[in-house]
């Protein structure tokens, strides 16, 4: 299959470019940014010749600036099988307009182009636990994020997903950005059999999140809407 990555660059983005380049049946992936994701933090991974082969044959990250207008790389992002788009920001301290440009406009405005270039395509959003299909809740990114996700379903993909995760563990060398999770993440690690242990339903790592969208591909995700447990179980079917 061949792959778009929106949003690479982040904690989960990066860790589903991971998963797509130790897929034997990706061919091909194409990170879209304004910036490119850095690969050197699978420091471990690159130690295996296969793993650097992949990097070299599969990957191509294509820098693009303006993330609202895809018509000057129209070309560069046809033929393709899946989108997993994994791009967002936190609504800390956004009011609700501002919030909705990044969060609704943005992705609207790849999803209309992708669906015309691309008409058989599956898309996958990163949505979060919590999200608000009614779009009428209290909370305005939980409103925000429903609406996207609700015009995402009425695109007219092939097939449409949205995943909710809720808490996520980085793996194999994929860090958040924000400076108080780099802390956490490191003392949460040794833990993490454990608290998988406890509530494989609740908590979820990057790998299992990028295995889950692959597996969504090959033989879809069974509904439009993914919750954390729904994620679980399908990554499991990838095993």
């Amino acid at each position: 299959m061949k792959v778009l990555i929106f949003g690479a660059s982040g904690m989960v983005g990066l860790g589903v470019l991971r998963e797509c380049l130790v897929a034997a049946d990706v061919t091909q992936v194409t990170t879209v940014g304004r910036g490119p994701a850095d690969t050197s933090l699978f420091r471990k991974d690159r130690l295996d010749a296969g793993f650097n082969q992949a990097l070299s044959s599969k990957l191509r990250q294509l820098v693009h600036a303006d993330m609202f207008d895809y018509r000057a790389i129209e070309s560069e992002l046809a033929g393709f099988d899946a989108c997993f788009f994994c791009l967002g920001v936190s609504s800390l301290g956004i009011r609700e307009d501002e919030y909705a440009r990044i969060t609704y406009d943005l992705t609207m405005a790849a999803a209309r182009s992708l669906q015309r270039l691309n008409p058989g395509m599956t898309f996958i959003y990163v949505s979060g636990a919590g999200t608000d299909s009614s779009e009428r809740g209290k909370s305005m990114w939980a409103r925000v994020k429903g609406a996207t996700e609700n015009a995402l379903l009425r695109q007219g993909f092939a097939h449409a997903c949205m995943f909710r995760p809720g808490a996520i563990i980085p793996m194999h060398g994929v860090r958040s950005k924000t400076p108080a999770y780099r802390l956490l993440y490191p003392v949460l690690q040794p833990l993490l059999p454990l608290l998988r242990a406890l509530w494989p339903d609740k908590i979820l790592t990057t790998e299992l999140i990028g295995k889950a969208m692959l597996e969504a591909v090959r033989h879809g995700g069974e509904k439009g809407v993914l919750e954390t447990a729904d994620i679980h179980r399908l990554s499991l079917r990838a095993a």
